[in-house]
């Protein structure tokens, strides 16, 4: 693309014109601004001060209250079988798996089998420990001991709420993980809960690093792009101020709620961002505002009163798309509602309270300390971007279905996309709890640790016919069950059966399977044992399947595999509904702003266009394993479910940024003009350059995360928000759009009679 012409002193991109105008607001005196902010700058910005020094004292240690968790749906089927079980027989699913490895001594040598027996009194002795297993205290069944015969499993519960539990896991893998025992054998640590707890460290580690890296290339960019220090410096102070903000808040609902742990790396990623796009916005009003000869009362006046407005009605577009997570009953989703709404009001206050207060300080001084030759705003005609949409505009049917025809190819393997849940696999490959994970998939038949759960209610709670039938009904329904395709052994209270056979012997614990509960009715649970992975498409057949099966009550799956199975279901039923809230949101907002019908409706199919362009690559990436060795991360066939919807949601709120700030542009120029082909060129010559710049530092941040997350679903998380970033940026708004716009001509602004006497009297514009 052809850069526009500058001086030798002038190479960097300019963003200075992004609200350049003919500036007729210089005939028109704006009365002087008045109030606190207006009058006692200094004070706004010590007490900005004073509250990010409070904000991060309190909120700094925000992250050992976090969860690492949810990804489940609350009243889904598989939840309430998981709170029977801990209900009603006060059991569940191991926390922690240790595998112990006696070598070639196997596990019944009497020396390895004391270990085992010796260090698993231990555990249970524990305060915070609710009941311990293992190969050497059960016996056979369950086989807890690897096919060669030389690991077995200890299996320990824990006491507490999921974070107690989390942190317990965590003082279990510090002191286990690794070692070696007095006997010679090795134990190494995995489970849910520690690989949780890894999950947890690596998530606060791998956000120190990603802060590490973006915010001083982000520094660096911002001196380049503003040409001085002073003002390169402003969009870090107003990051800072929401983020350490944002903070505190997640902070405070984390003591009411369970808040996902993951919030915390979008905080920074969307806290930087959203500050750098809006402080573009302000300080370049500002500086167009001194270079007209405006005061600097004058000037933060027109800037508060213009770009100003733009900051306020972006932030509102960004969070109205974020309102659709809330549709989902994911604790994961709704989290990144909530610290969205903190980080964009904070950035939002920041940018239209405190940054005027610091303008107003540094008055001239904004352009201190400078590197290059800073120019207010320049002649768009003849420039790059204008000659870019003209040439667009020329031939806008063969351009648009170039760019379609990629974006549809890219977003083509989004067709075949397989949806899982975060197991130890989205740790690096040699993290200690995933190396762990892996032996027990290795080197054992079946999967103890993720048994499959299926609560039976309802049945008859006389005596003799629990004595009788309804054993007899149970051990019926188990045969059944373990005839089921994946399904390596059931146990329940009348035995244990592989592939309809009973095993003969007595399962440990049987007694316990079967309860009366208050109602005096009977309640069974039967344990299901897969000898397929927990986590991926497979285990979903297999819960349909089990599901399918005749019970002699009211049956509940649970486990891992149902929660997967729970979790598909949850969002695809409800996914039409926040498509429809974003579409019902979009068009409003930007009806409200153009005037228009056509807009919105275009607005809406370029960015689901552009966005499936993005889901594609990440499956084409992430669920097939291109690049995984370049990138750091093993591919398990599966994206995690919540991802796709999560990464929908916060792009094109985002791409809803940039679509303002052109379309905005492109308006105020029709009105002036009624040239639809002049008012495009026009318009993306004056936005093109700050859309761009805005969206590059915005994808510094993203990538850096992207670079240090070691969580795989976090690095798709920022590797897919880079790349949607900047399709949006430097494709569709340089191609799509004007190419549309001009195929549209005059019809782009139509709206009905009502709809346009509407719109004169509530609507709002950037320009106006």
């Amino acid at each position: 693309m052809d850069a526009p012409t500058r001086t030798p002193t002038d190479d960097p991109p300019d963003t200075t014109d992004h609200d350049t105008s003919d500036h007729d607001e210089a005939a028109t005196p704006r009365r002087p601004e008045t109030g606190f902010t207006a009058n006692r700058p200094g004070v706004v910005v010590a007490l900005a001060v004073l509250a990010m020094i409070v904000a991060g004292a309190l909120g700094g240690g925000v992250a050992d209250r976090l969860s690492p968790g949810g990804f489940v749906d609350p009243a889904a089927e598989s939840t309430v079988a998981d709170e029977l079980v801990a209900e009603v027989f006060g059991g569940g699913s191991p926390d922690v798996v240790l595998v112990l490895d006696s070598g070639d001594r196997g596990v019944d040598d009497p020396t390895a089998a004391a270990t085992g027996i010796a260090l698993s009194d231990d555990l249970a002795a524990r305060e915070d420990v609710l009941q311990v297993a293992s190969y050497w205290t059960l016996g056979s069944p369950p086989p807890l001991a690897s096919t060669d015969g030389t690991k077995a499993l200890v299996l320990v519960r824990l006491t507490g709420s999921d974070l107690d539990r989390i942190a317990s896991a965590g003082d279990l893998y510090d002191e286990f993980e690794n070692v070696t025992l007095d006997d010679g054998t090795t134990v190494g640590v995995a489970g849910p809960q520690a690989v949780f707890a890894e999950i947890n460290h690596t998530v606060e580690t791998d956000l120190i690093s990603a802060e590490l890296i973006a915010l001083p290339i982000t520094a660096l960019l911002l001196v380049w792009i503003f040409g001085s220090v002073s003002a390169a410096v402003l969009p870090l102070l107003i990051g800072g101020f929401s983020i350490l903000g944002t903070f505190l808040v997640l902070d405070v609902l984390a003591r009411l709620t369970d808040v996902s742990i993951f919030a915390l790396n979008f905080t920074t990623a969307m806290g930087l961002g959203l500050a750098i796009d809006y402080a573009l916005l302000i300080v370049n009003r500002y500086r167009e505002e001194l270079a007209a000869g405006r005061s600097v009362g004058d000037a933060v006046t027109i800037t508060r009163a213009t770009a100003g407005r733009t900051v306020l009605f972006s932030g509102l577009t960004v969070a109205s798309a974020l309102t659709a997570l809330l549709v989902f009953p994911f604790v994961f989703l709704r989290s990144f509602a909530w610290a969205g709404f903190a980080v964009i009001a904070l950035a939002v206050i920041g940018a239209n309270v405190v940054l005027p207060a610091i303008l107003r300080l540094l008055g001239h001084r904004v352009n201190s300390l400078s590197v290059r030759n800073v120019r207010a705003a320049r002649a768009v005609e003849g420039g790059g971007w204008h000659r870019l949409a003209l040439a667009v505009m020329r031939r806008p049917v063969p351009i648009a279905a170039a760019v379609i025809a990629f974006l549809l190819l890219l977003g083509a393997p989004f067709l075949r996309v397989e949806l899982g849940l975060p197991d130890d696999r989205v740790l690096p490959p040699d993290a200690p709890a995933r190396v762990t994970s892996d032996v027990l998939r290795a080197d054992f038949d079946s999967r103890e640790a993720a048994a499959i759960p299926i609560v039976v209610t309802g049945l008859d709670g006389d005596a003799e016919s629990t004595n009788g039938s309804t054993t007899n009904e149970l051990a019926a329904y188990a045969e059944r069950l373990s005839l089921v395709g994946g399904v390596a052994r059931v146990d329940s209270v009348a035995g244990s059966f592989v592939e309809g056979t009973p095993l003969g012997v007595v399962t440990p614990g049987a007694d316990a399977m079967l309860a009366t509960v208050d109602d005096g009715s009977r309640t069974a649970q039967l344990n299901v044992v897969p000898s397929i992975e927990p986590i991926s498409p497979e285990a979903m057949d297999l819960v349909d399947e089990l599901r399918a099966v005749p019970a002699p009550g009211d049956a509940f799956v649970g486990g891992s595999a149902g929660q997967l199975t729970d979790t598909v279901d949850g969002l695809l039923a409800r996914l039409p509904l926040a498509l429809g809230l974003i579409a019902l949101v979009t068009f409003v907002v930007l009806f409200l702003a153009f005037g228009s019908v056509l807009m919105p409706i275009k607005a809406i199919a370029l960015n689901l266009l552009s966005l499936t362009g993005t889901l594609g690559a990440m499956v084409w990436i992430y669920q097939d394993g291109r690049l995984e060795d370049l990138l750091g991360f093993e591919a398990t066939g599966t994206l995690t479910a919540t991802m796709p919807v999560l990464m929908f949601v916060i792009a094109f709120g985002l791409s809803m940024d940039y679509e303002v700030f052109l379309l905005s542009r492109i308006r105020e120029e029709w009105l002036a003009t009624s040239d639809p082909v002049e008012s495009v060129a026009r318009g993306l010559a004056r936005t093109g350059r700050i859309v761009t710049a805005a969206a590059v530092l915005i994808a510094v941040v993203f990538v850096s995360f992207g670079l240090t997350a070691s969580v795989r679903f976090m690095s798709m998380f920022g590797f897919g928000m880079t790349l949607a970033i900047l399709v949006d940026a430097f494709l569709v708004r340089t191609t799509l759009v004007p190419a549309f716009m001009r195929l549209a001509g005059g019809a782009n602004w139509w709206a009905p009679a009502p709809l346009r006497r509407f719109h004169d009297r509530y609507g709002f514009s950037e320009g106006e």
